[in-house]
């Protein structure tokens, strides 16, 4: 007959609690995984499937009591480094529909808005495009496997109970906003400067021909000319774009430390 003892329960029933608050957390933020799309019980079981699957594989969790002040600290430590690696990339989406926003106000677009089923708020319809692209450059990358395998080999770098995120972490990662932001006015620069070229052009021809309706005249030609230029710069956002998905899987990389 097969005896269990109570603390080889207790073994195993952490061996999937603390790897399933670190997973679950990161699905809850990251992008796809995180999406409005996507309800919270799918999460949460997906979560539990891979804690399931990676539980045997994990060393001995440390014999702490879950409701404890010390399992209470080790339980911030796991969502402290889920929901970093899940907002790496969710700044990164944060950052195209940014540079949409921008792009959108100089064509004359800000008002045309849609809903992001990744934020589920809404954003001008060009930044809806850039977050279309972006996703499907992101799938196109197996971006979505690259973060579930960061997350599964940080806890071998990060073991649970050892240790979690420093203040040099948390440093680090305002400092990647503000290099989101100069990625994101990097997008939209080249086609902002070209529009506002074409809005002089317009403002000096309403000065020679004052009859001229310029409001009706100028708002097809500023969308016009947005179009052919987002087009135009299509390759040079896709380098973009994957330029700032690589900074932020770099990003995370140093978070675990791999």
């Amino acid at each position: 007959m097969i005896s269990i003892t109570a603390d080889q329960i207790m073994t195993w029933a952490l061996s999937v609690i603390w790897p399933f608050v670190r997973i679950t957390a990161m699905l809850l933020v990251a992008p796809i995984f995180g999406a409005r799309g996507v309800s919270t019980q799918m999460r949460l079981g997906f979560g539990f499937l891979l804690a399931l699957m990676i539980a045997p594989q994990l060393p001995a969790p440390p014999m702490i009591d879950v409701l404890g002040m010390q399992g209470l600290v080790i339980a911030i430590q796991q969502v402290l480094i889920g929901i970093a690696m899940g907002f790496v990339l969710q700044m990164v989406f944060s950052a195209i529909t940014q540079a949409g926003e921008i792009m959108a106000l100089s064509m004359g677009l800000g008002f045309a808005q849609v809903v992001d089923p990744v934020g589920g708020l809404q954003v001008p319809i060009v930044s809806q495009f850039l977050v279309i692209i972006a996703t499907l450059l992101f799938l196109a990358m197996n971006g979505h496997l690259v973060l579930l395998e960061m997350l599964l080999l940080s806890f071998s770098s990060l073991p649970i109970g050892v240790g979690g995120l420093v203040p040099d972490d948390f440093w680090a990662l305002l400092n990647f906003g503000t290099i989101m932001f100069n990625g994101a006015l990097l997008i939209a620069l080249p086609a902002v400067a070209s529009l506002k070229i074409v809005n002089l052009a317009l403002g000096v021809v309403a000065r020679t021909a004052p009859q001229l309706n310029i409001i009706a005249v100028g708002f097809p030609v500023m969308m016009l000319v947005g179009f052919v230029l987002l087009s135009i710069l299509l390759p040079s956002v896709f380098a973009r774009l994957g330029e700032l998905m690589t900074q932020g899987f770099e990003l995370i990389q140093r978070f675990i430390g791999l």
